[in-house]
């Protein structure tokens, strides 16, 4: 196995510890922090598609991610506008 192999592995499962935290962090009573455990949650899931797409060669993974991110700022910041008026 290479390194590059291993590292790519332990990245995968660090990112999956992360998503449960993140989940954690999505739970709690607060409406701000749901807010920022959905978009950590986002960031891994865009982290862990472009990952596993380099690992495999597949190319339109990082497309996704990439439109994953671009989403999840776009409805952040929207959800934002929205709980500033109330």
């Amino acid at each position: 196995m290479d390194i590059l192999v291993i590292s790519e592995y332990i990245l995968i499962a660090s990112l999956t510890i992360f998503m449960f935290a993140a989940v954690r962090i999505t739970t709690h009573r607060t409406v701000a922090m749901g807010l920022i455990g959905s978009a950590t949650f986002s960031l891994s899931v865009a982290v862990l598609l472009v990952t596993v797409g380099e690992m495999h060669g597949i190319g339109f993974y990082g497309d996704i991610a990439l439109a994953l991110l671009v989403l999840g700022v776009v409805g952040t910041i929207a959800f934002a506008m929205a709980l500033r008026r109330n």
